[in-house]
């Protein structure tokens, strides 16, 4: 998730280095379209047509309905415009989402938050530690279980495709622990493996591996979302899936949200591109998605495609402490304490994601605010695709913003967006 810290002549400045302000005065730049969000609208002008076909962002303030805004086509080919049906693959924005569903089996008293996850999936009932992650796969007991706060909060010592090293990266492939889809092209570097053909096969497979650290010691960016879903079908006693579609999807009127998009909806799905010097190269067209094919299960870490009307809707919820439009579906404590900082004391988090930062159900939490900036309690993620969502109980808004492409960081869109929805609402 893109950090905050900014101020308003920063931004500005941003604007002009894309080649959209210029030397416009800043009364001007307060007259463009965009609503209340003008700095946000400008920005997705600035991206939208010249560098990236499309853009959307949802800003609502507290729990009033949403502004959205767009710039751009769902393609560089294509004459259909982003609107707020437009679908995205929001990637690692699924975390989140995975994490309240855990909170509301909690809240049911079918979980607990430090609950031994062995209880449910006896393969982890006696987890090794790797004595030298990057070397070996040597290793000795660990100190403790791994909990379902661990899952949460990225602590379990689990790995990831994307960050794991060394002899543990090739057991992962091995293994099909890529819960994740890309594209139907051979990208360079990706593993060559299937992904493991099932949810309770990822688990136990997952379950036959080492460790990275004792659970509770090290943040680790990690695949503990996708093996928390495993943990929710078996305490719900339903499918990962199915929950979700009980549970969040159907009462917060969430109908375009899918792990698998249907043909006829593939109209309003974006292409998605690799950022290289020389430009954008698509690598997962709408027309011919992967996302169109049954994935091997539902990744409860990275598997949805939403539009961002639908993404607003669980914000929404979130800001509205479990309850939308009068319909509850979570009671306000346990809201509360998913997007609470969640970490153990002493959690070591240098050089990660959250350094300095809090973590809750799925998403990172702020404890060190910055003025300007994401006030104390802010909770929420990004995704890999450029994506960026989230709710700021302090300040009293809740945030999505939509672009496509990978790297993240080529255009600095889930950063920039941040920053512009700040300045807007200074």
């Amino acid at each position: 998730m893109a950090e905050t810290m900014f101020e308003r002549r920063d931004f500005l400045r941003g604007l002009a280095a894309l080649g959209f302000a210029g030397a416009l005065p800043v009364p001007a730049l307060a007259r463009a379209a965009g609503g209340d969000w003008p700095l946000v609208q400008a920005l997705l002008d600035s991206l939208a047509p010249a560098k990236l076909p499309g853009l959307a962002g949802a800003i609502g303030k507290e729990t009033a309905p949403a502004d959205f805004l767009f710039a751009g086509t769902i393609a560089k080919d294509s004459p259909v415009k982003v609107d707020v049906d437009t679908l995205w693959r929001v990637y690692s924005m699924t975390k989140p989402i995975t994490g309240m569903a855990a909170m509301m089996l909690i809240e049911d008293g079918k979980l607990k938050l430090d609950q031994n996850i062995a209880d449910f999936i006896p393969g982890f009932a006696a987890p090794k530690v790797l004595v030298d992650p990057e070397k070996s796969l040597e290793t000795r007991p660990a100190k403790g279980p791994i909990t379902v706060r661990n899952l949460l909060t990225h602590t379990a010592g689990l790995g990831y495709s994307i960050v794991t090293k060394g002899p543990l990266l090739d057991a992962y492939h091995r293994l099909g622990i890529l819960p994740a889809q890309l594209s139907r092209q051979k990208m360079p570097g990706a593993p060559d493996f299937p992904t493991a053909p099932s949810l309770a096969e990822f688990a136990d497979r997952l379950a036959t591996l080492p460790i990275i650290a004792d659970p509770g010691t090290k943040w680790s960016y990690s695949v503990s979302l996708d093996l928390l879903g495993r943990v929710i079908e078996l305490a719900s006693g339903k499918s990962f899936d199915a929950f979700l579609q009980e549970r969040i999807f159907d009462p917060l009127g969430m109908t375009s949200t899918y792990w698998q998009v249907p043909a006829s909806e593939a109209h309003r799905l974006v292409t998605n591109h690799f950022a290289i010097a020389i430009g954008l190269i698509p690598i997962d067209p709408g027309a011919t998605s992967i996302y169109l094919d049954k994935p091997a299960f539902p990744f409860g870490g990275a598997g949805l495609v939403m539009s961002a009307r639908d993404y607003d809707r669980f914000l929404l919820m979130l800001a509205g402490q479990g309850a939308v439009e009068g319909k509850r579906i979570m009671k306000a404590e346990t809201v509360r304490l998913g997007m609470s900082n969640l970490l153990a004391p002493g959690v070591d988090t240098a050089g990660t994601f959250a350094e300095g930062q809090g973590f809750g159900a799925g998403g990172r939490v702020t404890i060190k605010p910055t003025p300007g900036g994401q006030g104390m309690g802010t909770y929420g993620w990004g995704g890999a695709a450029a994506t960026i969502a989230w709710v700021d109980p302090t300040r009293g808004i809740r945030a999505a913003g939509f672009a496509q492409y990978m790297p993240d960081s080529a255009f600095g869109f889930p950063k920039e967006f941040a920053k512009a929805v700040y300045a807007d609402l200074a």
